[in-house]
């Protein structure tokens, strides 16, 4: 019994002290093992659990599309402000997948992106049959490209426009201005321009996006620097681009807008966006949720369509007009197109107020990022653009009217998307759930530790002190004179008498 009870503050020492080891080693090791796994998962690699979620995107992803009808078309050619109406969203699910995806022993690899839309029905507000006023975009983008030509140049071509009756405004069916309609004007803009206008056949504003590729990519793998895992290391062959003034707006920079590289911090990421034709730079919000993952959310600054005037940087995209919107005709054929946010959200109010139908609101019209910070894969996203039109009388071509200039927004479309189903139950098992175990679990052994080494002590304390006391006891017995009885006086005075004869 006295033994067990020896052994049992032994015991909860060690227990104590497995404990806290323990939980010293997860602290110190655990984070490593966690760097580690969300190293090897997020690189570009076979063998990666995000690799085929960057192969072929497996998350629903939608285009939403609105229109602005144009309620006024006659009495904009006399002069008076646009009246819009927003029409839609036609929406359409969008399917991402990769294909000629090559490795290459410089740590990179190349590969082409392809879209295909396929129209939702049970999604939209209208059908692609429905009839919308627009500008006639082909013949008003011709018009000011051809300002500055000779008058009898410009006089001639009104001319033919009259005979193929070509007015400013059109009434054509969604589906017409999404993925193309004949149209003659094409012919005959290039038999007076050659060249003005690249290309024959159909006409549509969607009509290469539709089971086309975005260029081709080749971007870095990771695999001997994880820093570098995602960032663009060419496109289409390019280092940078030759569209803009100046060799900072002419850079590729950040990735190719899918992934970013893991341990983000709180401050800003870059992609290259073919469509937009420059690189952009979204800064951090704020942190939160998307289902239980935590993310940090990326929006665009104000600066990011503001002129050269009013952010110095941007003047390399110049000739600029008013801030919050960005001319990109350099690199969409010269035609007077600018890009914005949609309902020039974050633009210069003179935009808004040039046209009648307008309501900016961040809620709606703002476009944000919600990446995992962690790994560097988005969890929720939703990326805007509003694209319009410049136009106004041109002299020599009468079908321009009296058109006050104006920059006319046509449509805006969001590109949305987020993780969720199985792709999101495994991704939170194994990058947030088991980490998070990790970290529960060292707490609670140095938790236990601490109380378990208290009770150890106080037992040995205790089981010491009753056996320290008995041994102070065992002295003072044998010290103490035998006890007193009838024959005690008796044997005294015999070895009292004993001793005086002796003495004798």
């Amino acid at each position: 019994m006295a033994a067990a009870r020896r052994r049992l503050p032994l015991g909860l020492g060690l227990a104590g002290a497995a404990c806290a080891l323990l939980g010293v080693c997860l602290l110190l090791v655990g984070p490593l093992i966690i760097n580690d796994e969300v190293v090897k998962n997020v690189r570009i690699d076979p063998s990666s659990i995000s690799f085929s979620m960057w192969k072929d995107i497996p998350v629903p992803f939608y285009m939403s599309v609105h229109f602005f009808e144009v309620l006024n078309p006659k009495e904009v050619l006399l002069g008076m402000k646009p009246v819009l109406n927003q029409r839609g969203p036609y929406v359409y699910r969008e399917f991402r997948y990769k294909t000629n995806i090559t490795f290459h022993d410089n740590d990179t690899v190349s590969y082409l992106e392809y879209r295909k839309l396929f129209f939702q029905p049970d999604l939209s507000n209208g059908t692609e049959d429905e009839y919308i006023v627009v500008p006639n975009i082909l013949m008003m983008g011709a018009a000011v490209m051809m300002e500055n030509l000779p008058n009898f140049v410009k006089l001639l071509l009104s001319g033919a426009l009259a005979g193929l009756k070509q007015e400013a405004f059109m009434n054509r069916t969604v589906g017409e201005i999404m993925w193309g309609y004949e149209d003659p004007l094409i012919d005959t803009i290039n038999m007076f321009v050659p060249g003005l206008i690249p290309f024959k056949g159909k006409f549509g504003l969607f009509m290469e996006l539709n089971n086309s590729n975005s260029g081709l990519f080749t971007v870095n793998t990771g695999m001997k620097n994880i820093s570098r895992v995602h960032m663009v290391d060419s496109w289409n062959g390019l280092k940078k681009v030759n569209y803009w003034r100046s060799s900072e707006c002419n850079m590729i920079n950040g990735t190719a807008g899918e992934m970013w590289p893991p341990f983000m911090s709180p401050t800003s990421l870059e992609f290259y966006s073919p469509d937009a034709c420059r690189s952009m730079t979204l800064v951090y919000e704020r942190s939160g949720q998307f289902k239980g993952v935590p993310t940090y959310r990326f929006v665009a600054p104000k600066t990011l369509f503001a002129n050269g005037t009013d952010y110095p940087p941007n003047e390399g995209f110049c000739p600029c007009m008013q801030s919050g919107i960005q001319n990109v005709s350099t690199c969409r054929l010269n035609a007077p197109i600018f890009i914005s946010h949609p309902h020039f959200y974050n633009a210069d109010p003179a935009l808004v107020d040039a046209v009648e139908g307008l309501q900016p609101s961040k809620e709606q019209h703002a476009l944000f990022l919600d990446v995992h910070p962690m790994t560097g894969i988005p969890m929720n996203c939703s990326i805007k653009l509003q694209l319009n039109l410049y136009i106004k009388q041109v002299s020599g071509i009468l079908q321009t009217g009296k058109i006050k200039p104006v920059v006319l927004p046509l449509l805006w479309f969001s590109e949305s998307g987020s993780i969720e189903g199985s792709v999101l139950n495994q991704f939170y098992t194994n990058l947030v759930l088991l980490p998070s175990l990790m970290v529960y679990l060292q707490y609670i052994f140095l938790g236990l530790s601490v109380p378990l080494i208290i009770a150890a002590a106080v037992l040995m304390a205790t089981g010491q002190r009753p056996a320290a006391e008995k041994n102070l006891r065992r002295p003072a017995m044998q010290s103490k004179p035998p006890p007193s009885s009838e024959t005690t006086p008796l044997l005294h005075d015999a070895d009292t008498i004993s001793q005086d004869d002796a003495e004798a």
